[in-house]
């Protein structure tokens, strides 16, 4: 694979800041990812609840009113959650298993352990550790090659220390992958248009993008087949995900880019703006507190 490095990059230490879903029942949701999951409720109101680790908001959970039937939309594959060590992996592996949560799956990717599950509402979720970089496929000319084989579940559990069931402070939201139109242009915006790196490329199906040398910050595929309609405002699932970028500097860096090839988008604040990928998705990038 020839890797794409785009004209312009992003800032390397750009990294995926949450994820906000829209969901039917708030309260199930909330309990799910708070007793199932490992998260814990930092905020909550009448119509929206954050969840994450201390003062660090990884997923928002936001209430619909007459939400739209689940159907077959572009939006959330699924939001993948980055413990620190095997010893987490092991620990919140336990407490699945414990508490009989929705494993779907456990995979060995090359370069990380993962869990699998789904959510109430049919969104997907993984829980993984980063294996050491040295032990990761990198290829000469920048690709970094994953696997699927099964995960040495035995090795997982031995490492875990059972002293917690929620997830750590350091943990964060590491990837998003997401359910695409087309991939061709999801490429082309993403490398040329956000200025990631293609880090991985599985040709007709599926394709992963990163800021700086990590293995994937987004990933993309099109399983449920190409052109596939973008989500509306009451369709449950995907609200937005954020890149957090690590200064003003960075931000405006970006913002002149995209003046520069004509991409429109929204200033919230002097801090954060928006935009649409190809496929109806929303992303925000904001700047690190």
């Amino acid at each position: 694979m020839n890797t794409i490095t785009p004209t312009f990059q992003i800032n390397a230490t750009t990294h995926i800041g949450k994820v906000a879903l829209k969901v039917a029942n708030l309260e199930k949701m909330r309990d799910f990812y708070a007793e199932i999951i490992g998260l814990t409720v930092l905020h909550q109101s009448a119509d929206q609840v954050d969840l994450g680790t201390t003062n660090n908001v990884l997923l928002t959970l936001q209430k619909v009113s007459d939400p739209l039937p689940l159907t077959r939309k572009t939006g959330l594959f699924h939001v993948a959650f980055l413990l620190p060590t095997r010893k987490d992996l092991g620990n919140t592996l336990i407490h699945y298993i414990e508490t009989k949560a929705p494993i779907d799956g456990a995979s060995d990717h090359g370069y990380s352990e993962a869990l699998y599950l789904t959510d109430p509402e049919g969104n997907g979720i993984e829980v993984y550790r980063d294996k050491p970089r040295s032990e990761w496929d990198i290829r000469e000319d920048g690709e970094i090659v994953g696997i699927t084989i099964e995960m040495d579940a035995q090795g997982v559990v031995d490492a875990a220390d059972r002293k917690q069931s929620h997830f750590p402070e350091d943990t964060i939201v590491g990837h998003v992958h997401l359910k695409v139109a087309d991939l061709q242009k999801t490429e082309d915006f993403y490398t040329q248009v956000l200025g990631l790196n293609l880090t991985s490329n599985f040709g007709a199906q599926a394709k992963f993008f990163a800021a700086g040398d990590y293995h994937h910050h987004i990933g993309s595929n099109i399983w449920m087949g190409q052109h596939t309609p973008a989500m509306e405002a009451n369709d449950l699932g995907l609200a937005y995900y954020s890149f957090v970028v690590p200064d003003q500097a960075a931000l405006s860096r970006l913002k002149a880019h995209l003046d520069e090839v004509g991409a429109a988008y929204k200033v919230a604040t002097d801090k954060q703006i928006s935009f649409f990928d190809p496929n109806g998705i929303l992303i925000k990038i904001t700047v690190e507190n």
